[in-house]
């Protein structure tokens, strides 16, 4: 938002949580769940999606209905009867779109799978201008249900959340992901400083901040503390790939931390100076997200001292709280 639109924003958010903290909560509910437009912003987000929408070009595309009307789009790469091979599933962060993970997804098909990169709803090619997390989770499920299991899964920032909140099956009545491992790229492990972040920059009082958090309960059938994916990705009982730059300014690296800490299935692969958003076309990373598909275990296992003696649980109310595009 610009100052001034924050501005006009914040004074009606003081009117009407002095009128109704729940009318408020609900109306704040909407604007944070509010995608940014999905046109490139400056010179090197329009060269970034120019290059992955080349890399695109020649990808199958499918429309994928969900419940109330709304709609998710997918790109396929390597299709159809082919004979047996792996299918791995693709997922973006907040304001992203399969066209900025276009690398990966190629990287993918180039050994062989069939790969599947989505566009949630509201970002991409699926129009509208409206995401939450269970509606991240019900296009993950609704892809999986179009285009067979999937292997694995790699996501990126709030598509990476997604794929854990999804293969915990912390969304009531939502199939799991069934992918064998998981990639999870620059992605937070908890969803709660984004919403206190989010009620502090619009000026919500107290009784209007929860009413914001309970939205999430009324639209997804889970309070806000229960999507704890660095919590469930001990507990999948598969291995996880987490990747991230101590140097991401969206992310902080202690969400990575946390996941590290969940369990000896997680691998913690630091991936220092790619930031949050160079880090899903880094060489580096390609290559160890690569080698980890094929079931190298020792990949993310050449942890020094220093980071195995930071790896412990840190609490919520330690994590940073900013809102981020994710």
């Amino acid at each position: 938002m610009t100052n001034f639109a924050l501005d006009v924003t914040r004074l009606g958010f003081s009117a009407l949580q002095a009128v109704s903290p729940d009318l408020a909560g609900r109306a704040a509910f909407q604007l944070f769940c509010r995608t940014p437009s999905t046109k490139p912003k400056g010179a090197k987000a329009k060269a970034a999606h120019a290059a992955g929408a080349a890399r695109l070009a020649g990808a199958e595309r499918f429309n994928i209905r969900l419940a109330g009307g709304r709609q998710a789009h997918a790109y396929r790469l390597n299709g159809g009867a082919r004979g047996k091979r792996k299918r791995y599933l693709v997922t973006h962060g907040w304001g992203s779109s399969a066209a900025y993970m276009a690398e990966l997804a190629s990287m993918l098909s180039a050994t062989g799978a069939e790969v599947v990169a989505l566009d949630f709803p509201g970002h991409g090619r699926s129009g509208g201008r409206f995401l939450h997390m269970g509606l991240a989770v019900e296009t993950i499920a609704a892809a999986e249900a179009r285009f067979g299991a999937f292997d694995a899964a790699v996501g990126h920032s709030f598509g990476g959340a997604a794929l854990m909140v999804s293969a915990a099956g912390l969304l009531p009545g939502v199939a799991p992901v069934t992918g064998e491992r998981l990639v999870l790229i620059g992605a937070p492990s908890e969803m709660g400083w984004l919403f206190t972040d989010f009620g502090g920059m619009i000026g919500l009082l107290p009784a209007a901040q929860a009413a914001l958090e309970n939205e999430v309960h009324r639209v997804t059938g889970r309070r806000l503390e229960d999507f704890d994916a660095g919590e469930a990705a001990g507990e999948i009982g598969r291995p996880v790939l987490v990747i991230h730059a101590e140097d991401d300014k969206e992310v902080s690296s202690l969400h990575a931390r946390r996941y590290g800490a969940a369990g000896k299935g997680v691998r913690l692969l630091w991936a220092n100076g790619f930031g949050h958003r160079r880090i899903i076309g880094a060489a580096p990373v390609l290559a160890a997200i690569a080698a980890f598909l094929e079931g190298d275990r020792g990949v993310g296992e050449a942890l020094d001292e220093s980071i195995k003696k930071d790896a412990e649980i840190i609490p919520f109310f330690e994590l940073p709280a900013r809102r981020a595009a994710l």
